[in-house]
């Protein structure tokens, strides 16, 4: 058996002991933890992605107003038989390409000349129709801007229906214009929305623009929004029923989560005193974890959970998975025998049938 032992057995990774071995206590490049409560705690915090105080205090921009340039299209609706604008088959007329001129202005034939800059289309129709109704009874004017300036928002990724789409009274805020623009269309635990301002950057969770109503903030001219689905993973090797980079289901990750999320220890294999995790740690947290405040630099680190221990899953139910973890679950003692056993038997086999066959 201690023959076959040192040929080496396949496995599907370092044992605990040979972990320990690589550890900077034992003149290794990284340093092993085990985890109890004062780590889980130590390295639970995972700052929420937030928009800057200035996305969250702007105030709700004001109705679309009208500018020199800009394009209009004019429809005028008159109730009688034949209007002064509308021809003798139609009780409406179009008036098409109607440009705001240097000065602000606009010509409505029988209105005069208007001042429509600096006006919304709502105030500049309210004028019209009272400068009609002069003229001809009970006009009804619709007003659009065909081109120009209006405030718009690009709205891109996972959503019903990508495009450029006005800001207008009834979403001006973050959450009414993704109703325009047709719903968030990835899984709402794991969808993000960033909003791009000039050269301001701001990224929020999607259910947390309805937990924090501060989120929903006011939109801006030329902002671009971008839903994406979580990119955050981690890979679980070892004696795990499945071995594979996983994805985040959820904002937040335990240990737990994570072993469960790849079907949990594979029973025949999986050693429950060795579950580590092994991370790149930022200085700061492994000044904590360590108890050195010597560390300056990031640090590779190897936690490790016990899972026979009472406090065990309870730590494992804290203890909290970051992106681009690494989660290992070394194999129990005796599946080295058995596959030395197996090996062993393997050999025999050939050897007793022929012995068999000499009989």
């Amino acid at each position: 058996m201690a023959s076959l032992a040192g040929c080496g057995l396949p496995r599907s990774g370092p044992s605990p002991s040979e972990l320990i071995e690589s550890s900077i206590q034992k003149s290794g490049d990284a340093y092993v933890v085990l985890v109890d409560n004062r780590v889980a705690k130590a390295t639970a915090p995972v700052p929420a992605p937030a928009f800057p105080s200035q996305f969250v205090h702007a105030p709700v921009i004001a109705p679309d107003r009208i500018r020199v340039g800009d394009t209009l299209a004019l429809t005028v609706f008159e109730s009688v038989d034949i209007g002064l604008l509308a021809g003798a088959d139609t009780n409406a007329a179009a008036l098409q390409a109607i440009q705001v001129d240097g000065d602000g202005f606009i010509f409505v034939p029988y209105a005069g000349r208007i001042l429509a800059a600096g006006k919304t289309p709502e105030e500049l129709r309210r004028i019209i129709t009272e400068k009609l109704a002069d003229v001809s009874p009970d006009p009804q004017v619709l007003v659009n801007r065909t081109a120009g300036d209006g405030a718009t928002v690009s709205v891109a990724g996972g959503v019903g229906k990508q495009g450029v789409y006005p800001i207008e009274r009834p979403n001006r805020t973050l959450t009414a214009m993704l109703a325009t623009a047709g719903g968030v269309s990835v899984p709402p635990e794991v969808a993000r929305i960033t909003i791009l301002r000039g050269r301001q950057r701001g990224q929020v969770w999607f259910e947390d623009v309805y937990e924090h109503p501060e989120f929903d903030v006011a939109l801006r001219n030329g902002d671009r929004i971008l839903v994406e689905r979580d990119t955050r993973s981690f890979t679980a090797l070892g004696a795990t029923v499945a071995q594979r980079r996983i994805p985040f289901e959820k904002q937040t990750l335990t240990a737990v989560e994570a072993i469960a999320q790849v079907g949990g220890l594979a029973t025949n294999l999986a050693n429950p005193k060795g579950v580590f995790i092994l991370r790149n740690e930022p200085a700061g947290t492994a000044r904590a974890v360590v108890g050195s405040n010597d560390l300056t630099n990031p640090q590779r680190v190897v936690y490790v959970l016990d899972l026979t221990q009472p406090t065990g899953i309870f730590l494992a139910r804290e203890f909290m998975i970051r992106d681009g973890d690494t989660v290992y679950v070394s194999e129990a003692p005796y599946v080295s025998l058995m596959k030395a056993l197996s090996i062993v038997s393997g050999s025999l086999a050939p050897l007793n049938s022929a012995q068999n066959l000499g009989q």
